[in-house]
């Protein structure tokens, strides 16, 4: 599975098995170096091509579907739209862990910014998790964002102090989009992602943790993958009871890109 998703050299490629605890299916997700618990997109884009290749029962209007993964269970939830496309939404199979603050200089040094560009107004640099962990901090403006790359030097430093390297970067839209977002995992082989679901998911549990609102229902809608000229438009929605994040949910529509068989000597 590793040597594939090597020669795939996509984001993530997923591996799917028959179920081993009585749900839909089990699946291991794979980066190009490495195996990981979960991940956003790769469970929005199985779960489409099920649908869309006719692998689940038949539905009218919306069905649930749920996937065995490292992290825990993974629920999908499949809408058939009137086009006959498919809108997918998944829920995070952890609550929020938020982990420890990062200094802004090491964090700004590996994304090749001024440490000033780095925003710490309701949050610093921080460790957050839904199932797969990832270093978040805002930006100062879209500018920064487009102006942000990676430095492996600074990388390495965030490695060598026990930090993982998953970087998820974000500032606040005034346009159509409410936040606009770019995420780096060079040492996952993953130079840039297009779109990053669990990241997005994290971050949503993030801003909800950090909102003054004890209780509610919040929604983003996320552009990502724009600076690589991979366009990509998520959902994030949260809820929150008590002042406790309960859940976090992430979601979008896939299109059919591809298909083909493996052929193994």
């Amino acid at each position: 599975m590793q040597q594939i998703a090597r020669e795939f050299n996509f984001s993530e490629s997923t591996f799917v098995f028959p179920p081993e605890k009585g749900n839909t299916r089990k699946v291991r997700i794979f980066t190009p170096s490495t195996e990981v618990p979960f991940a956003g997109h790769p469970n929005i884009g199985t779960a489409f091509v099920f649908a869309s290749a006719g692998i689940i029962e038949e539905f009218y209007e919306t069905t649930e579907i749920v996937f065995e993964e490292k992290a825990g269970l993974v629920m999908v939830t499949l809408q058939k739209l009137h086009d006959g496309s498919f809108w997918s939404e998944l829920q995070a199979p952890e609550k929020i862990s938020i982990g420890k603050t990062i200094p802004t200089e090491l964090l700004a040094s590996a994304i090749s910014l001024p440490p000033d560009k780095i925003i710490t107004d309701i949050h610093p640099p921080q460790i957050v998790s839904v199932g797969l962990p990832f270093l978040i901090a805002e930006l100062e403006d879209k500018a920064a964002l487009e102006k942000a790359s990676v430095n492996l030097e600074g990388f390495n430093k965030l490695a060598g102090q026990g930090i993982t390297p998953d970087i998820h970067i974000y500032t606040r839209s005034n346009d159509e989009f409410d936040i606009r977002a770019r995420m780096f995992a060079p040492f996952d082989g993953v130079p840039e992602d297009p779109a990053t679901g669990s990241a997005n998911c994290a971050l949503g549990g993030l801003l909800t943790h950090y909102n003054s609102a004890r209780s509610g229902n919040f929604e983003w809608k996320i552009a990502q993958g724009v600076e690589m000229g991979r366009p990509s438009s998520l959902k994030a929605r949260t809820q929150k009871k008590d002042g406790e994040v309960i859940s976090t949910y992430i979601g979008g529509s896939s299109v059919m890109v591809s298909e083909g068989v493996i052929y193994v000597d």
